[in-house]
């Protein structure tokens, strides 16, 4: 078996520049995601995909590999993670190497645990899956949901309106941690989220997307909160 953990970490970053390197209570949010990866012993390499010189430096200085750049391709706007990950397993090809297994973990998610990637890895290879994705529920019906036009509302679905919300299906959304897969199948569909994708709940206090301040100063509050919790399950043991 071989596998490599890919941390995704542009430098163009608009809403939040360079928030990939930027301090997250008091260390550079990549740190956790390579620590976490490293702390797994689940990996042959640990790499970042990068083509910014900092980002590079400062994840080598962490522990990760930076074998090569990312291309102009991938590094605009537009391109999507499965993009950057397919480039980087042929890149590796083209190294002649290959991997069985890999996981994408994004830069901006600290908080992925070792023991949080060894239990999906577990599960996705029990399963028989070809990847495996955390995910956490909505708080709220999406069922229900209303779109805005010129000021007024209207339902998305108007078939539910009447339905009350205990009664509407739940649903989950990806939690924006990390993604495990079977290269081969990354490969051949060109998609992370196929028909064989494992989904693994997360508790919402654990999830937070990092796109705004907002979202940052949200995400500290949530980390220390995990933190305190992690303590408290300690000492009950």
């Amino acid at each position: 078996m071989s596998a490599v953990a890919i941390i995704t970490a542009r430098g163009g970053s608009k809403r939040i520049p360079r928030k990939n390197v930027r301090p997250f209570l008091g260390r550079p949010i990549i740190a956790y995601s390579i620590e976490a990866a490293l702390g797994s012993r689940l990996f042959d390499e640990v790499m970042v995909s990068t083509e910014d010189d900092d980002i590079a430096d400062l994840a080598r200085a962490a522990g990760a590999e930076v074998p090569f750049s990312r291309s102009p391709a991938t590094s605009d706007d537009h391109s999507t993670t499965a993009d950057v990950l397919q480039e980087v397993l042929r890149s590796y090809a083209a190294l002649g190497r290959e991997f069985e297994y890999a996981c994408c973990i994004y830069p901006t998610a600290p908080f992925v645990t070792a023991e949080r990637l060894r239990d999906a890895f577990a599960r996705m290879k029990e399963s028989g899956a070809d990847a495996a994705i955390p995910v956490t529920p909505f708080s709220f019906a999406i069922w229900r949901a209303f779109q805005m036009q010129g000021g007024r509302l209207a339902y998305i679905w108007p078939e539910y309106a009447p339905r009350r919300s205990q009664d509407l299906p739940p649903a989950w959304h990806d939690a924006g941690q990390f993604y495990f897969f079977r290269t081969a199948a990354l490969l051949a569909s060109g998609t992370l989220v196929g028909a064989n994708t494992l989904g693994i709940e997360v508790d919402e206090l654990e999830v937070q997307d990092i796109d705004t301040e907002r979202d940052w100063a949200l995400a500290e509050v949530k980390y220390r909160l995990m933190l305190e919790r992690a303590a408290s399950r300690s000492k009950a043991d």
